[in-house]
Order: C-alpha cells, then structure tokens, then sequence
C-alpha cells in the first residue's frame, strides 16, 4: 500500500494549486482526478478565455461576497488576495491583463495557458497526478486516512478534499465530495443553482431572442422591498433571460433563499423592465453552486474539519459562492493555498516563498 503525505481529492482550479502548493512547500502528494483530463471546468472559465480573479482589494473582495461567505473567506483570501495571485502567475510564467470591469485573464487570454501552467509546475515539483482515479471510499484510520481509487490503495495522515460543486456535472464535479463528508460527521447545505439564467414568461421573450443590453441595473425586490441590486448586461436567449446583471441576481436570490421576488430592470436608455420568472434554470446549468459543505463545521483559519481532524476542504465543495468576474476562482485558489500551508505546518515545513523575491521564469509565448 501507497503512502503518502496528503492526499488532494479533485483536478479542478482548487485541487491543481493545491497541490503546487504542496510541491512548493516540500510536501509529498498526490492528486486524484477522476476524469481522464484534469482542469475540465477551469477551460471552460471566461468562455474559455479563464478569468482569474477581478482586480480589487481583498477587504472589497470579501465586501462583495457577502455574509456568510466573505466572513468565512477572510483569512484564505487575506493571504492570498487578487494582487497576490496575479503575481505568483507572473513568477510561474504567465502574466495577466487586467480588461473591463477589472476583470483578469492571462495576457494570452486562452484558458488552455493556465491549465498548462499547473500542469508544468507539478511536473516540475514532483507532485504525482493520477487521472482517471475515481475515489470510490474515504475512510478514517488509526493513523490517518485511507482512500481506495480503482485498482489502488493510499494512505496519508491529510486528506485534503477539493471536488467542486454540482453544477456542469459532465467536467467531474458530481457531489462525490459532499457524501463522503458527509459520511464522516459533516451537514450538508441544500444545493441551489447560483450564476444561472431564469425562466420566463414567453412574452418576456417575444421579437429579442438575442438581443443584449450593456450597462444595465437590476433591482432584486422581495416582499415589496428592495433586497439587492446588480450591474452588467441583460440577455435575452430562448429558453429565458441571463447575462452578467442576471446571473449575479440569480445568485443573491438564492443564497438569500427568495421564494416571491421579482427583478426590475433598468436599461441603459432609461426604459425600466419588471419581470416575475418562473423559476431559474437546473443547478447543473449554473456556473456556481450555492450550498455543499456547512462553513460552520469547517475551521476558517486552517481549513480544517471540525468533525474529522486531518480532514481538509478548499473550493467550491464548501457552501461558498460568489459572483461573477473571477471570484470563484479566487475562492478556489486562496482556499486550496491556505488549506495546504496549514497542513504544511502540521507536517514541519516553513512558509511558502515570498512573491516579492520569487524568482524569474520562463515566459510563456
């Protein structure tokens, strides 16, 4: 039987920094993913185009994710905020552009780069990564975990869980994560579909399938009172409305738990829209899921299970979610670094190097 120093479950954008960040701290891992390819969702990011994070402070940031996620997120993103990140891409090779609405890609801004990106530093750490390795059982030992996966059997003391959410389900992400914490003691928040589209009336629809409206303001109102209000374009498609003002609205309506709301919308040439959807479209549409994990049984500084010590979690497999513009990928990269540097420490190793000093590399063309 394999042994091994941590075990990251997951070859999504918070398992792919994990375990760099275990490579870049000494640590002996090993990542698991059980698709034939890893990263499946991160190249579909952006339209393809990745968006990394958004250009803003960390207290703004964590302002816009709003309770009960910026709370919970404050000590990952605070290590490892926007400005940070941006950084370690330039140091490992890949610099980033900043674009409207202070959106960042990578200056190739092929989702392709980045994933490559991870893939060569692993190689480079020596951080093995077995595709194709379906977890079929987590299970806590005397000295650790076990985790059986296919035709193999591993042990380690940490296990660091990083699975995603529910939605796209074809990319990996299949709940997987959530039942084996589940199994171990944890609770499991209901899943609802965030960053999604609605249904509407088909007279909402009448004459604009396609139609895009820029710059526009969307009141979110409950109970007859204004709950909320979001900024970016409004799409018209065929099976409803979306766009950035849309999906984000989908998104504070469901952590919120909203059952009678509508959404008023303000276009660019001062005409005002008020619809009522039907519903939002199925959560293995949206780009987000809202629930997973309980955040109160997970420790905030480490990461760390609170019902199974050695047991840790980055990512969207926690009830974390954000809104659109590089925010979720932010939450899985700081997440996954700050989970690791804590296990790090459990095993004896120093901190990760200082961006500031951090050596120049090749520069990818």
């Amino acid at each position: 039987m394999e042994k091994t120093d941590l075990i990251i479950i997951g070859g999504g954008a918070a398992g792919l920094m994990a375990g760099v960040a275990a490579g870049e701290l000494g640590l002996k891992a090993l990542v698991l993913e059980r698709k034939h390819k890893p990263g499946r969702k991160l190249l579909m990011c952006g339209n393809a185009r990745c968006n990394l994070t958004t250009n803003i402070s960390g207290e703004r940031m964590l302002q816009m994710f709003g309770e009960p996620v910026g709370p919970f997120l404050a000590p990952s993103i605070r290590a490892f905020d926007p400005s940070m990140l941006q950084r370690w891409f330039s140091a490992n090779g890949l610099k980033t552009v900043v674009k409207t609405g202070n959106k960042v890609y990578p200056h190739t801004e092929q989702a392709s780069d980045v994933l490559n990106l991870f893939a060569d530093q692993l190689r480079e750490k020596e951080i093995s990564l077995a595709c194709s390795s379906t977890v079929q059982a987590l299970e806590k030992t005397e000295n650790g975990f076990c985790v059986t996966s296919g035709n193999f059997v591993v042990e380690s003391r940490f296990v660091l869980v990083a699975t995603g959410g529910v939605s796209y389900p074809k990319t990996g992400s299949v709940g997987d994560g959530q039942e084996w914490a589940k199994k171990l003691g944890h609770t499991l928040e209901r899943y609802r579909p965030g960053l999604v589209g609605f249904e509407v009336e088909p007279k909402v629809l009448k004459g604009r399938v396609g139609t895009i409206y820029e710059k526009v303001e969307v009141e979110i109102v409950s109970g007859g009172k204004k709950a909320a209000e979001t900024r970016g374009f409004y799409e018209i498609e065929k099976w409803g409305v979306g766009g950035t003002a849309i999906t984000d609205a989908s998104r504070f309506i469901a952590r919120n738990n909203f059952k009678d709301y509508e959404l008023i919308i303000k276009l660019a040439d001062g005409r005002t829209e008020k619809i009522r959807p039907l519903r939002t479209r199925p959560v293995k549409e949206a780009m987000v899921t809202v629930g997973g994990v309980a955040l109160d049984e997970i420790d905030s500084q480490t990461l760390e299970s609170k019902k199974c010590p050695g047991l840790y979690f980055a990512g969207e497999v926690l009830d974390i979610d954000g809104p659109t513009g590089g925010y979720n990928l932010q939450a899985a990269f700081s997440s996954a670094r700050l989970a690791v540097a804590s296990i790090g420490k459990r095993c004896g190793k120093g901190g990760f190097q200082s961006l500031e000093k951090a050596p120049k590399r090749w520069k990818r063309k």
